[in-house]
């Protein structure tokens, strides 16, 4: 039996659809999943089984005009995570078309493309006409030579099959990576960090944007078979603490419940989660939060 394995780097803007197409690849949640951009921060790894192929899907943070030093860090994140993949799958939002941020990736892809394999994949597809989308497809494939386009959904589902089966095709010969049954090669404490953060950006929309991170202190197997949890959740000023707490701890008592549901599905145990929110103005400039994130400080530098 002749194995294949690899990388695949999923890029394109922020709210492409890119996490969803991780998690829909996958068939779990690995990725943190909103309606928020750039929600992404890790390049979180989901390995799916296709034949005898396997596929480690690199979900990079969008690509973006960096302005501080964690979106400096997030976009260094991403050109690596393609660099480093053995095929690119550029994301574009059927609706959205090409725009200047499109623009942006496809100049970068002239450096970053050579000698790898680089498909298209145009999502949202339900959203627009057919002649948009072939006009749209037809421009997009004058601009760069992908080797092959396909019309998805993610969230619906439509032609990830397809997209996945060519995938699997396109892939070094190769040992694979990861025993069968894995789907991530993140440390559960960090997915458990992203869930519990993505239940926050839910909760808080435009409140606290991005000025909160979460990390797992503490990690305690239990007897039983069950597992507690101690996070943190750093905040930069007091008023945020007082946010994220709600009125009468109502917000963190309801982001603990709904984080603590969708670990215990997750990890198909019963867990016990307890959070606490701490004042730290400065995370945003301190090298251990970026190492909890998978990211690497020296590239938020100017």
């Amino acid at each position: 039996m002749t194995t294949r394995a690899g990388f695949v780097a999923l890029i394109g803007e922020p709210n492409a659809g890119k996490s969803t197409l991780l998690n829909r690849m996958v068939g779990a949640k690995v990725s943190i999943v909103t309606h928020k951009v750039q929600t992404t921060r890790a390049r979180i790894r989901g390995v799916a089984m296709e034949g005898d192929s396997q596929l480690v899907f690199v979900d990079t943070p969008g690509l973006f005009q960096p302005r501080r030093r964690l979106d400096r860090a997030m976009v260094a994140a991403a050109w690596g995570g393609a660099a480093d993949a053995d095929v690119i799958v550029l994301m574009v939002e059927a609706h959205r078309g090409i725009t200047e941020g499109v623009e942006r990736i496809l100049e970068g892809l002239e450096e970053i493309g050579q000698g790898r394999t680089v498909a298209l994949a145009i999502n949202k597809i339900d959203k627009v006409q057919s002649e948009v989308l072939l006009g749209l497809t037809q421009d997009l494939n004058e601009r760069y030579a992908f080797a092959e386009t396909f019309m998805i959904s993610a969230e619906r589902g439509y032609g990830v099959d397809d997209l996945r089966g060519w995938l699997a095709g396109k892939l070094p010969e190769s040992p694979w990576l990861y025993p069968e049954d894995q789907i991530a090669d993140l440390p559960v404490r960090m997915i458990a960090a992203e869930m519990t953060r993505e239940k926050l950006t839910l909760r808080l929309h435009q409140e606290l944007p991005y000025q909160l991170t979460v990390e797992t202190e503490n990690w305690e197997e239990r007897k039983d078979g069950s597992a507690k949890i101690d996070q943190v959740i750093y905040v930069v000023r007091d008023g945020h603490k007082g946010i994220v707490l709600g009125k009468r701890g109502e917000t963190i008592k309801a982001v603990s419940q709904a984080a603590r549901a969708e670990l215990e599905e997750f990890l198909d145990r019963k867990i016990h989660l307890f959070l606490q929110v701490k004042v730290r103005p400065n995370w945003l400039d301190e090298a251990e939060r970026y190492s909890e994130m998978g990211l690497d400080f020296k590239d938020g530098n100017a």
